[in-house]
C-alpha cells in the first residue's frame, strides 16, 4: 500500500492518501480545498488515479475537496449515507466495504461528534475522523453531536479494537502523527482508563469553547461535498482560497 498523511496547517487537518500499488487506484480520506492543488501533486507523483474522495463527516471547520476533486479528476464522492447528501456518489454504511484496486475500507458508525460520523478501518489502521483524537475527541455541542453518544461510540466501538491498530485523527493541534488503539485506551485524558460516562459528560458540558468561526460556511457548503459560499467574508476567504502545503508524516 502507499500511504502519506498530508497537514493542512489552517484547520490542522489531515488528509489520508491511501494508493493500490497493483492498480493505482487512490482514496483521499477528508480533503480540504485549500490543498487540493498539493494533493493532485501528489497523486500525479506516485502515478496513482484517484478513485474516491471520502469524508469521515461533514465538516465545520473547512471545506472538503470532495467536490472539486471529483471535477479535476472524475473521482467518485463517498461519505456516510446517513446523512442523505444529494451530492454523494457512494453513500458508506456499516458492513458494505469500499473497494479501492486491492484495499477494502470497511466503515464504523461513530456518531457523537456528529450523528453522521464514520471511522475507516484499513486492515490494522484505522481512519477516527473528529470521534477520536490523539489525547482527546471532538466537540459535542453542535450538529447534533451527543457526549453520552460519543463515548458510547469510543469505549464499545474504537477501543474494542486490537491493541496494536494504529490510530490516525483527523486533526492533531500539538503536530502529532499517530497513536494506537492501547495508548489511547490508557491515556486519553477524555475516554481512557476508568473514566466513567458521567465524568465526561462534565467534560464536555464544560469545555467552554468559542463558536466555531468558520461553522455557519462550512457546514451549508460541506452538505453540497464542498462548495465555498460566494458572501464569504474577506477574513475568512483563506478556507476557501487554494494553497500549496508541503506534505507531512
Amino acid at each position: 500500500m502507499i500511504f502519506r498523511q498530508l497537514f493542512e496547517p489552517l484547520s490542522s487537518t489531515y488528509t489520508y492518501l491511501l494508493g493500490c500499488e497493483q492498480t493505482g487506484a487512490a482514496v483521499l480520506i477528508d480533503p480540504v480545498i485549500a490543498s487540493m492543488e498539493r494533493d493532485l501533486d501528489t497523486l500525479h507523483a506516485l502515478g496513482l488515479t484517484l478513485a474516491y474522495a471520502l469524508d469521515t463527516h461533514i465538516h465545520a471547520d473547512h471545506i472538503t475537496g470532495a467536490l472539486e476533486l471529483k471535477h479535476k479528476t472524475g473521482c467518485r464522492i463517498a461519505a456516510p449515507a446517513i446523512d442523505r447528501l444529494p451530492c454523494v456518489d457512494v453513500g458508506i454504511e456499516e458492513g458494505r466495504p469500499l473497494t479501492v484496486g486491492g484495499l477494502t475500507l470497511n466503515g464504523l458508525h461513530t456518531p457523537g461528534h456528529t450523528d453522521g460520523h464514520f471511522a475507516y478501518l484499513l486492515d490494522d489502521r484505522i481512519f477516527t475522523g473528529d470521534a477520536l483524537l490523539i489525547e482527546g475527541c471532538g466537540r459535542t455541542d453542535f450538529q447534533n453531536g451527543d457526549a453520552d453518544t460519543l463515548y458510547r461510540s469510543v469505549r464499545e466501538k474504537l477501543f474494542s479494537l486490537p491493541d496494536d491498530y494504529l490510530v490516525y485523527p483527523a486533526h492533531d493541534y500539538q503536530d502529532r502523527h499517530v497513536s494506537s488503539i492501547a495508548q489511547e485506551r490508557k491515556r486519553n485524558p477524555r475516554l481512557g482508563g476508568d473514566r466513567s460516562l458521567e465524568s465526561f459528560r462534565d467534560i464536555m458540558a464544560n469545555l467552554n469553547l468559542p463558536y466555531p468561526k468558520f461553522i455557519d460556511y462550512a457546514v451549508p457548503g460541506n452538505r453540497q461535498c464542498g462548495v465555498c459560499p460566494s458572501d464569504l467574508p474577506e477574513n475568512l476567504e483563506k478556507y476557501c482560497r487554494q494553497m500549496t502545503q508541503s506534505p507531512q508524516g
